[in-house]
Protein backbone atom coordinates (compact mmCIF):
# COMPACT_ATOMS: atom_id res chain seq x y z
CA UNK A 1 0.00 0.00 0.00
CA UNK A 2 1.12 3.56 -0.64
CA UNK A 3 1.69 5.81 2.37
CA UNK A 4 1.04 9.53 2.44
CA UNK A 5 4.06 11.71 1.70
CA UNK A 6 5.79 12.23 5.04
CA UNK A 7 9.03 11.97 6.96
CA UNK A 8 10.14 10.71 10.33
CA UNK A 9 12.98 9.66 12.61
CA UNK A 10 14.58 6.29 13.31
CA UNK A 11 15.33 5.88 17.02
CA UNK A 12 14.96 2.85 19.24
CA UNK A 13 13.50 3.64 22.69
CA UNK A 14 16.61 2.24 24.41
CA UNK A 15 18.51 5.23 22.95
CA UNK A 16 16.39 7.81 24.77
CA UNK A 17 17.98 9.75 27.65
CA UNK A 18 17.21 9.13 31.31
CA UNK A 19 18.80 8.25 34.63
CA UNK A 20 18.15 4.49 34.66
CA UNK A 21 20.91 3.44 32.27
CA UNK A 22 18.63 2.69 29.32
CA UNK A 23 15.97 4.64 27.45
CA UNK A 24 12.44 3.81 28.57
CA UNK A 25 8.77 4.66 28.02
CA UNK A 26 8.67 7.54 30.47
CA UNK A 27 8.88 11.31 30.15
CA UNK A 28 11.75 11.31 27.63
CA UNK A 29 9.67 9.22 25.19
CA UNK A 30 6.76 11.65 25.42
CA UNK A 31 9.13 14.58 24.99
CA UNK A 32 10.55 12.93 21.88
CA UNK A 33 7.07 12.66 20.41
CA UNK A 34 6.55 16.34 21.19
CA UNK A 35 9.79 17.05 19.33
CA UNK A 36 8.52 15.10 16.31
CA UNK A 37 5.29 17.09 16.29
CA UNK A 38 7.05 20.44 16.61
CA UNK A 39 9.45 19.55 13.76
CA UNK A 40 6.58 18.41 11.50
CA UNK A 41 7.57 14.75 11.46
CA UNK A 42 4.84 12.15 11.04
CA UNK A 43 6.62 8.88 11.83
CA UNK A 44 8.72 7.35 14.57
CA UNK A 45 10.51 4.19 13.44
CA UNK A 46 11.77 1.78 16.09
CA UNK A 47 13.45 -1.63 16.21
CA UNK A 48 11.75 -4.81 17.50
CA UNK A 49 10.31 -4.32 21.01
CA UNK A 50 10.77 -7.88 22.31
CA UNK A 51 12.82 -8.97 25.35
CA UNK A 52 16.40 -9.27 24.19
CA UNK A 53 18.50 -12.38 24.48
CA UNK A 54 21.94 -13.21 23.13
CA UNK A 55 24.12 -10.18 22.44
CA UNK A 56 21.36 -7.80 23.59
CA UNK A 57 20.09 -7.67 20.02
CA UNK A 58 16.43 -6.77 19.54
CA UNK A 59 16.53 -9.20 16.61
CA UNK A 60 17.23 -12.13 18.96
CA UNK A 61 14.26 -12.05 21.29
CA UNK A 62 12.91 -14.56 23.80
CA UNK A 63 9.43 -14.00 22.35
CA UNK A 64 7.79 -12.67 19.19
CA UNK A 65 4.81 -11.52 21.26
CA UNK A 66 6.25 -10.11 24.50
CA UNK A 67 7.67 -6.66 25.18
CA UNK A 68 11.06 -5.82 26.65
CA UNK A 69 10.70 -5.24 30.43
CA UNK A 70 13.86 -3.13 30.35
CA UNK A 71 11.81 -0.43 28.56
CA UNK A 72 9.41 -0.07 31.50
CA UNK A 73 9.76 3.38 33.07
CA UNK A 74 10.44 3.33 36.83
CA UNK A 75 9.27 6.93 37.12
CA UNK A 76 5.94 5.97 35.55
CA UNK A 77 5.66 3.05 37.97
CA UNK A 78 5.99 5.50 40.84
CA UNK A 79 3.41 7.86 39.30
CA UNK A 80 0.98 4.99 38.73
CA UNK A 81 1.37 3.59 42.25
CA UNK A 82 3.27 0.41 41.39
CA UNK A 83 6.47 1.49 43.18
CA UNK A 84 7.14 3.66 46.22
CA UNK A 85 9.20 6.77 45.50
CA UNK A 86 11.86 5.49 47.89
CA UNK A 87 12.65 2.65 45.44
CA UNK A 88 14.17 5.13 42.95
CA UNK A 89 15.58 7.67 45.35
CA UNK A 90 19.10 6.40 44.75
CA UNK A 91 20.06 5.27 41.25
CA UNK A 92 23.49 3.88 40.23
CA UNK A 93 25.77 6.17 38.26
CA UNK A 94 25.02 4.73 34.81
CA UNK A 95 26.69 5.88 31.59
CA UNK A 96 24.51 8.54 29.93
CA UNK A 97 25.71 7.78 26.40
CA UNK A 98 25.83 3.94 26.42
CA UNK A 99 23.58 1.18 27.67
CA UNK A 100 25.63 -0.92 30.07
CA UNK A 101 23.44 -4.01 29.73
CA UNK A 102 25.45 -6.00 32.26
CA UNK A 103 24.62 -3.43 34.96
CA UNK A 104 21.22 -2.25 33.77
CA UNK A 105 19.47 -5.62 33.45
CA UNK A 106 19.98 -6.80 37.07
CA UNK A 107 19.19 -3.33 38.44
CA UNK A 108 15.93 -2.90 36.54
CA UNK A 109 14.93 -6.53 37.12
CA UNK A 110 15.25 -5.92 40.85
CA UNK A 111 13.10 -2.79 40.55
CA UNK A 112 10.43 -4.77 38.73
CA UNK A 113 10.50 -7.44 41.43
CA UNK A 114 9.98 -4.67 43.99
CA UNK A 115 7.04 -3.42 41.91
CA UNK A 116 5.54 -6.93 41.93
CA UNK A 117 5.88 -7.20 45.71
CA UNK A 118 4.41 -3.71 46.14
CA UNK A 119 1.48 -4.61 43.88
CA UNK A 120 0.81 -7.84 45.79
CA UNK A 121 0.69 -5.91 49.04
CA UNK A 122 -0.94 -2.67 47.90
CA UNK A 123 -2.53 -3.18 44.48
CA UNK A 124 -5.85 -1.38 44.09
CA UNK A 125 -8.97 -3.15 42.87
CA UNK A 126 -8.66 -1.27 39.59
CA UNK A 127 -5.04 -2.36 39.12
CA UNK A 128 -5.91 -5.95 39.98
CA UNK A 129 -8.82 -5.95 37.55
CA UNK A 130 -6.62 -4.51 34.80
CA UNK A 131 -3.90 -7.09 35.39
CA UNK A 132 -6.37 -9.98 35.45
CA UNK A 133 -8.01 -8.75 32.25
CA UNK A 134 -4.60 -8.45 30.56
CA UNK A 135 -3.76 -12.04 31.51
CA UNK A 136 -7.09 -13.27 30.17
CA UNK A 137 -6.82 -11.32 26.91
CA UNK A 138 -3.29 -12.56 26.21
CA UNK A 139 -3.48 -16.09 27.57
CA UNK A 140 -2.72 -17.64 24.16
CA UNK A 141 0.93 -16.55 24.40
CA UNK A 142 1.35 -15.21 27.94
CA UNK A 143 1.02 -18.49 29.84
CA UNK A 144 3.80 -20.13 27.81
CA UNK A 145 5.95 -17.01 28.02
CA UNK A 146 5.62 -16.73 31.79
CA UNK A 147 6.61 -20.36 32.32
CA UNK A 148 9.42 -20.17 29.78
CA UNK A 149 11.06 -17.17 31.47
CA UNK A 150 10.65 -18.76 34.90
CA UNK A 151 12.29 -21.95 33.65
CA UNK A 152 15.15 -20.02 32.04
CA UNK A 153 15.88 -18.27 35.32
CA UNK A 154 15.67 -21.52 37.30
CA UNK A 155 18.05 -23.32 34.91
CA UNK A 156 20.34 -20.34 34.29
CA UNK A 157 23.40 -22.31 35.40
CA UNK A 158 22.77 -24.99 32.78
CA UNK A 159 24.09 -23.81 29.39
CA UNK A 160 22.79 -20.34 30.11
CA UNK A 161 19.26 -21.65 30.51
CA UNK A 162 18.77 -22.60 26.83
CA UNK A 163 15.57 -24.64 26.73
CA UNK A 164 16.87 -27.83 25.08
CA UNK A 165 19.32 -28.24 27.99
CA UNK A 166 16.51 -28.38 30.57
CA UNK A 167 15.36 -31.74 31.98
CA UNK A 168 13.92 -33.81 29.16
CA UNK A 169 10.35 -33.85 30.42
CA UNK A 170 9.95 -30.08 30.49
CA UNK A 171 12.13 -29.48 27.41
CA UNK A 172 9.66 -31.69 25.55
CA UNK A 173 6.67 -30.05 27.27
CA UNK A 174 5.24 -33.24 28.72
CA UNK A 175 1.87 -32.34 30.32
CA UNK A 176 2.79 -33.57 33.81
CA UNK A 177 6.00 -31.55 33.70
CA UNK A 178 4.16 -28.42 32.54
CA UNK A 179 1.78 -28.73 35.50
CA UNK A 180 4.43 -29.53 38.12
CA UNK A 181 6.88 -26.84 37.01
CA UNK A 182 4.03 -24.35 36.72
CA UNK A 183 3.11 -24.97 40.36
CA UNK A 184 6.72 -24.94 41.54
CA UNK A 185 7.54 -21.65 39.80
CA UNK A 186 4.11 -20.05 40.14
CA UNK A 187 5.32 -16.77 41.65
CA UNK A 188 8.05 -16.30 39.07
CA UNK A 189 5.56 -17.07 36.29
CA UNK A 190 3.24 -14.43 37.70
CA UNK A 191 6.11 -11.95 37.87
CA UNK A 192 6.83 -12.39 34.15
CA UNK A 193 3.15 -11.84 33.36
CA UNK A 194 3.12 -8.75 35.56
CA UNK A 195 6.15 -7.33 33.73
CA UNK A 196 4.31 -7.80 30.43
CA UNK A 197 1.25 -6.10 31.85
CA UNK A 198 3.35 -3.09 32.88
CA UNK A 199 5.13 -2.97 29.51
CA UNK A 200 1.93 -3.04 27.48
CA UNK A 201 0.20 -0.56 29.78
CA UNK A 202 3.05 1.93 29.26
CA UNK A 203 3.69 1.21 25.56
CA UNK A 204 0.05 1.40 24.47
CA UNK A 205 -0.38 4.67 26.38
CA UNK A 206 2.66 6.06 24.57
CA UNK A 207 1.37 4.86 21.21
CA UNK A 208 -1.98 6.54 21.86
CA UNK A 209 -0.19 9.76 22.71
CA UNK A 210 1.71 9.55 19.41
CA UNK A 211 -1.34 8.67 17.31
CA UNK A 212 -3.40 11.49 18.83
CA UNK A 213 -0.70 13.83 17.51
CA UNK A 214 -0.65 12.28 14.01
CA UNK A 215 2.56 10.35 14.66
CA UNK A 216 2.58 6.82 13.26
CA UNK A 217 4.81 4.20 14.86
CA UNK A 218 6.78 2.09 12.37
CA UNK A 219 7.76 -1.19 13.99
CA UNK A 220 10.03 -4.02 12.93
CA UNK A 221 9.36 -7.76 12.69
CA UNK A 222 12.27 -10.12 11.99
CA UNK A 223 11.26 -12.90 9.62
CA UNK A 224 12.88 -15.53 11.86
CA UNK A 225 12.70 -16.06 15.62
CA UNK A 226 15.54 -16.88 17.98
CA UNK A 227 16.25 -20.52 18.74
CA UNK A 228 16.26 -19.83 22.48
CA UNK A 229 12.73 -18.49 22.50
CA UNK A 230 9.35 -19.49 23.80
CA UNK A 231 8.17 -19.50 20.18
CA UNK A 232 10.35 -22.51 19.37
CA UNK A 233 9.92 -24.27 22.73
CA UNK A 234 6.13 -23.97 22.65
CA UNK A 235 5.73 -24.79 18.93
CA UNK A 236 8.45 -27.34 18.05
CA UNK A 237 6.29 -28.86 15.31
CA UNK A 238 6.56 -25.60 13.33
CA UNK A 239 10.38 -25.73 13.09
CA UNK A 240 13.00 -28.12 11.71
CA UNK A 241 14.35 -29.67 14.91
CA UNK A 242 16.22 -32.85 15.75
CA UNK A 243 14.90 -35.31 18.36
CA UNK A 244 17.13 -33.67 21.00
CA UNK A 245 15.58 -30.28 20.22
CA UNK A 246 18.58 -28.86 18.36
CA UNK A 247 18.01 -27.16 15.02
CA UNK A 248 18.28 -29.40 11.97
CA UNK A 249 18.80 -26.46 9.63
CA UNK A 250 19.30 -22.78 10.37
CA UNK A 251 19.04 -19.40 8.66
CA UNK A 252 21.70 -17.08 7.28
CA UNK A 253 22.95 -15.58 4.05
CA UNK A 254 25.53 -17.02 1.66
CA UNK A 255 29.05 -15.70 1.07
CA UNK A 256 29.19 -12.40 -0.79
CA UNK A 257 31.41 -9.41 -1.45
CA UNK A 258 31.29 -8.43 2.20
CA UNK A 259 31.92 -11.85 3.80
CA UNK A 260 33.79 -14.86 2.44
CA UNK A 261 31.94 -17.18 4.82
CA UNK A 262 28.52 -15.52 4.68
CA UNK A 263 26.46 -14.90 7.80
CA UNK A 264 25.38 -17.79 10.02
CA UNK A 265 22.44 -16.34 11.95
CA UNK A 266 21.52 -19.56 13.75
CA UNK A 267 17.74 -19.05 13.72
CA UNK A 268 15.77 -22.28 13.22
CA UNK A 269 13.84 -22.48 9.97
CA UNK A 270 10.08 -22.78 9.67
CA UNK A 271 8.20 -25.79 8.39
CA UNK A 272 6.25 -23.59 6.02
CA UNK A 273 4.14 -26.46 4.69
CA UNK A 274 3.10 -27.35 8.23
CA UNK A 275 2.19 -23.72 8.85
CA UNK A 276 0.15 -23.59 5.64
CA UNK A 277 -1.90 -26.61 6.75
CA UNK A 278 -3.49 -24.65 9.59
CA UNK A 279 -3.83 -21.40 7.67
CA UNK A 280 -0.62 -19.87 9.06
CA UNK A 281 -2.27 -19.55 12.47
CA UNK A 282 0.98 -18.76 14.31
CA UNK A 283 1.94 -16.04 11.82
CA UNK A 284 -1.56 -14.60 11.94
CA UNK A 285 -1.33 -14.30 15.72
CA UNK A 286 2.17 -12.86 15.47
CA UNK A 287 1.22 -10.12 13.03
CA UNK A 288 -1.90 -9.33 15.05
CA UNK A 289 0.34 -8.85 18.08
CA UNK A 290 2.80 -6.58 16.30
CA UNK A 291 0.01 -4.49 14.78
CA UNK A 292 -1.28 -4.04 18.31
CA UNK A 293 2.07 -2.44 19.12
CA UNK A 294 2.62 -0.34 15.99
CA UNK A 295 0.90 1.21 12.97
CA UNK A 296 3.22 0.03 10.19
CA UNK A 297 5.51 -3.01 10.17
CA UNK A 298 8.89 -3.29 8.48
CA UNK A 299 9.35 -6.97 7.58
CA UNK A 300 13.03 -7.71 8.02
CA UNK A 301 14.72 -9.98 5.42
CA UNK A 302 11.71 -9.82 3.14
CA UNK A 303 13.47 -11.83 0.47
CA UNK A 304 13.23 -14.87 2.77
CA UNK A 305 9.50 -15.07 2.05
CA UNK A 306 10.43 -15.84 -1.56
CA UNK A 307 13.55 -17.94 -0.94
CA UNK A 308 15.88 -18.34 2.04
CA UNK A 309 19.39 -19.69 2.59
CA UNK A 310 19.25 -23.02 4.45
CA UNK A 311 22.38 -24.05 6.36
CA UNK A 312 22.87 -27.44 8.07
CA UNK A 313 22.69 -26.88 11.81
CA UNK A 314 26.12 -28.45 12.37
CA UNK A 315 27.94 -26.15 9.95
CA UNK A 316 30.18 -23.52 11.59
CA UNK A 317 29.74 -21.01 8.73
CA UNK A 318 27.19 -20.15 6.05
CA UNK A 319 29.34 -21.44 3.17
CA UNK A 320 27.54 -24.77 2.83
CA UNK A 321 23.88 -24.16 2.20
CA UNK A 322 21.17 -23.99 -0.41
CA UNK A 323 18.35 -21.73 -1.51
CA UNK A 324 14.94 -23.06 -0.51
CA UNK A 325 11.63 -21.73 -1.78
CA UNK A 326 9.67 -19.70 0.78
CA UNK A 327 5.88 -19.41 1.20
CA UNK A 328 5.59 -16.61 -1.36
CA UNK A 329 2.34 -15.11 -2.61
CA UNK A 330 -0.04 -17.62 -0.90
CA UNK A 331 1.30 -16.56 2.51
CA UNK A 332 0.56 -12.88 2.03
CA UNK A 333 -2.80 -13.69 0.45
CA UNK A 334 -3.68 -15.62 3.61
CA UNK A 335 -2.49 -12.76 5.83
CA UNK A 336 -4.51 -10.23 3.84
CA UNK A 337 -7.60 -12.42 4.03
CA UNK A 338 -7.28 -12.79 7.81
CA UNK A 339 -5.96 -9.34 8.75
CA UNK A 340 -7.25 -7.05 6.01
CA UNK A 341 -5.05 -4.25 4.73
CA UNK A 342 -1.34 -4.90 5.33
CA UNK A 343 0.61 -1.72 6.13
CA UNK A 344 3.99 -3.37 5.55
CA UNK A 345 7.40 -2.09 4.47
CA UNK A 346 9.50 -4.74 2.71
CA UNK A 347 13.14 -4.76 3.77
CA UNK A 348 14.35 -5.66 0.28
CA UNK A 349 18.06 -4.89 0.64
CA UNK A 350 20.89 -7.08 -0.59
CA UNK A 351 20.86 -9.20 -3.75
CA UNK A 352 17.23 -9.08 -4.84
CA UNK A 353 15.94 -11.38 -7.57
CA UNK A 354 13.08 -10.62 -9.98
CA UNK A 355 10.95 -13.08 -7.99
CA UNK A 356 11.43 -11.04 -4.80
CA UNK A 357 10.49 -7.85 -6.67
CA UNK A 358 7.40 -9.57 -8.06
CA UNK A 359 6.37 -10.71 -4.56
CA UNK A 360 6.82 -7.21 -3.15
CA UNK A 361 4.98 -5.52 -6.01
CA UNK A 362 2.12 -8.04 -6.03
CA UNK A 363 1.00 -6.55 -2.72
CA UNK A 364 2.15 -3.01 -3.41
CA UNK A 365 4.54 -3.10 -0.44
CA UNK A 366 7.01 -0.18 -0.43
CA UNK A 367 10.64 -1.25 -0.51
CA UNK A 368 13.68 0.48 1.00
CA UNK A 369 16.27 2.82 -0.52
CA UNK A 370 19.51 3.61 1.34
CA UNK A 371 21.32 6.74 0.13
CA UNK A 372 24.68 5.58 1.48
CA UNK A 373 24.46 2.68 -1.00
CA UNK A 374 23.96 5.01 -3.97
CA UNK A 375 27.47 6.33 -4.45
CA UNK A 376 30.73 4.88 -5.62
CA UNK A 377 31.55 2.42 -8.36
CA UNK A 378 28.05 1.96 -9.76
CA UNK A 379 27.26 5.33 -11.31
CA UNK A 380 23.61 4.48 -12.03
CA UNK A 381 22.79 2.70 -8.80
CA UNK A 382 19.12 1.94 -8.11
CA UNK A 383 19.60 3.78 -4.81
CA UNK A 384 20.19 7.12 -6.51
CA UNK A 385 17.13 9.35 -6.02
CA UNK A 386 16.51 9.85 -9.73
CA UNK A 387 16.31 6.08 -10.21
CA UNK A 388 13.57 5.12 -7.78
CA UNK A 389 9.81 5.55 -7.78
CA UNK A 390 7.51 6.93 -5.14
CA UNK A 391 6.32 3.73 -3.45
CA UNK A 392 9.35 3.29 -1.24
CA UNK A 393 10.90 4.42 2.02
CA UNK A 394 14.19 6.29 1.68
CA UNK A 395 16.81 6.41 4.43
CA UNK A 396 20.17 8.11 4.68
CA UNK A 397 21.20 4.91 6.50
CA UNK A 398 19.69 2.38 8.88
CA UNK A 399 20.59 0.95 12.28
CA UNK A 400 22.88 -1.53 10.48
CA UNK A 401 24.87 1.17 8.65
CA UNK A 402 27.54 3.59 9.66
CA UNK A 403 26.29 7.03 10.55
CA UNK A 404 26.39 9.28 7.50
CA UNK A 405 29.31 11.27 8.93
CA UNK A 406 31.17 8.03 9.69
CA UNK A 407 30.37 6.66 6.25
CA UNK A 408 31.68 9.77 4.53
CA UNK A 409 34.84 9.77 6.63
CA UNK A 410 35.52 6.15 5.63
CA UNK A 411 34.39 6.43 2.00
CA UNK A 412 36.83 6.20 -0.88
CA UNK A 413 37.86 9.30 -2.79
CA UNK A 414 35.68 8.09 -5.66
CA UNK A 415 32.61 7.79 -3.42
CA UNK A 416 33.14 11.20 -1.84
CA UNK A 417 33.63 12.78 -5.26
CA UNK A 418 30.49 11.10 -6.58
CA UNK A 419 28.27 12.25 -3.71
CA UNK A 420 29.59 15.82 -3.88
CA UNK A 421 29.01 16.07 -7.63
CA UNK A 422 25.60 14.39 -7.50
CA UNK A 423 24.27 16.57 -4.67
CA UNK A 424 26.11 19.71 -5.71
CA UNK A 425 27.72 20.18 -2.28
CA UNK A 426 31.22 20.55 -0.91
CA UNK A 427 30.84 17.84 1.73
CA UNK A 428 31.10 20.30 4.63
CA UNK A 429 27.73 19.27 6.08
CA UNK A 430 27.37 15.83 4.55
CA UNK A 431 24.76 14.46 6.98
CA UNK A 432 22.32 17.26 6.26
CA UNK A 433 23.12 17.13 2.55
CA UNK A 434 21.88 13.51 2.50
CA UNK A 435 18.94 14.39 4.75
CA UNK A 436 17.92 17.08 2.25
CA UNK A 437 18.30 14.60 -0.65
CA UNK A 438 16.10 12.08 1.15
CA UNK A 439 13.38 14.59 1.95
CA UNK A 440 13.51 16.07 -1.56
CA UNK A 441 13.18 12.68 -3.24
CA UNK A 442 9.97 11.27 -4.70
CA UNK A 443 9.88 8.53 -2.05
CA UNK A 444 6.56 8.61 -0.22
CA UNK A 445 8.31 8.21 3.12
CA UNK A 446 11.69 9.51 4.26
CA UNK A 447 13.18 8.23 7.52
CA UNK A 448 16.32 9.73 9.08
CA UNK A 449 18.34 8.12 11.89
CA UNK A 450 18.56 10.62 14.74
CA UNK A 451 22.36 10.25 14.75
CA UNK A 452 22.45 11.84 11.29
CA UNK A 453 20.33 14.78 12.43
CA UNK A 454 22.91 15.27 15.19
CA UNK A 455 25.83 14.90 12.72
CA UNK A 456 27.46 12.18 14.85
CA UNK A 457 30.31 9.94 13.74
CA UNK A 458 30.58 6.17 14.08
CA UNK A 459 30.94 6.35 17.84
CA UNK A 460 27.13 6.58 17.66
CA UNK A 461 26.70 3.56 15.37
CA UNK A 462 23.92 1.24 16.58
CA UNK A 463 24.89 -2.09 15.01
CA UNK A 464 27.40 -3.84 12.76
CA UNK A 465 25.83 -6.87 10.99
CA UNK A 466 27.59 -10.14 11.66
CA UNK A 467 29.43 -8.86 14.74
CA UNK A 468 28.50 -9.29 18.39
CA UNK A 469 29.46 -7.41 21.51
CA UNK A 470 29.48 -3.66 21.99
CA UNK A 471 26.46 -2.87 19.82
CA UNK A 472 22.85 -1.76 20.42
CA UNK A 473 24.21 0.54 23.12
CA UNK A 474 24.06 4.11 21.78
CA UNK A 475 22.05 6.70 23.71
CA UNK A 476 21.74 10.43 23.23
CA UNK A 477 21.94 13.01 25.96
CA UNK A 478 19.31 15.78 26.08
CA UNK A 479 21.55 18.63 24.93
CA UNK A 480 22.17 16.85 21.59
CA UNK A 481 18.53 17.21 20.55
CA UNK A 482 18.70 20.92 19.82
CA UNK A 483 16.02 23.36 18.75
CA UNK A 484 18.01 23.95 15.56
CA UNK A 485 17.57 20.29 14.55
CA UNK A 486 13.81 20.60 14.92
CA UNK A 487 13.76 23.81 12.94
CA UNK A 488 15.82 22.39 10.09
CA UNK A 489 13.68 19.25 9.89
CA UNK A 490 10.54 21.36 9.94
CA UNK A 491 11.78 23.68 7.19
CA UNK A 492 12.83 20.84 4.90
CA UNK A 493 9.61 18.91 5.52
CA UNK A 494 7.65 22.02 4.63
CA UNK A 495 9.84 22.82 1.63
CA UNK A 496 9.49 19.33 0.15
CA UNK A 497 5.76 18.93 0.80
CA UNK A 498 5.95 16.32 3.55
CA UNK A 499 3.44 18.11 5.80
CA UNK A 500 -0.30 17.52 5.26
CA UNK A 501 -2.48 20.60 5.21
CA UNK A 502 -4.26 19.64 8.44
CA UNK A 503 -1.10 18.87 10.44
CA UNK A 504 -1.22 20.59 13.84
CA UNK A 505 2.49 20.58 14.67
CA UNK A 506 3.94 23.82 15.96
CA UNK A 507 7.21 24.77 14.32
CA UNK A 508 9.44 27.81 14.15
CA UNK A 509 10.46 27.02 10.60
CA UNK A 510 10.27 30.67 9.57
CA UNK A 511 13.15 31.51 11.88
CA UNK A 512 15.82 29.45 10.14
CA UNK A 513 17.75 29.87 6.96
CA UNK A 514 17.36 26.60 4.98
CA UNK A 515 20.81 27.11 3.47
CA UNK A 516 22.53 27.41 6.84
CA UNK A 517 25.18 24.70 7.45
Amino acid sequence: MHFERSSGILLHPTSLPGRYGIGDLGDAAYQFIDFLVESHQLAWQILPLGPTGYGDSPYQSFSAFAGNPMLISPDSLVKDGYLPASAVAKVPDFDDSRVEFGRVIPYKTDLLKQAWAHYQANGTKKQQASFNQFCADNQSWLDDYGLFMALKEYHADIAGGVWNEWPKDIAQRQPKAINSWGEKLADRVALSKFMQFLFYEQWLALRRYANERSIRIIGDAPIFVAYDSVDVWANPELFYLNPDGSATVIAGVPPDYFSETGQRWGNPLYRWQKMAENGYAWWTARLQAVFKQVDIVRLDHFRGFDAYWEIPGTEPTAVKGRWVKGPGIPFFEAMREKLGQLPIIAEDLGVITPAVTELRDSFDFPGMKILQFAFGGEQNSAFLPHKFGSNCVVYTGTHDNETTVGWYQNASDEERDHVRRYLGVNGFDIAWSLIRAALASVADTAIIPLQDCMKLDNSARMNFPGKTGGFWQWRFTPELLTEEIGQRLGELSKLYDRIPADHTGVSKVEEIDPEAP
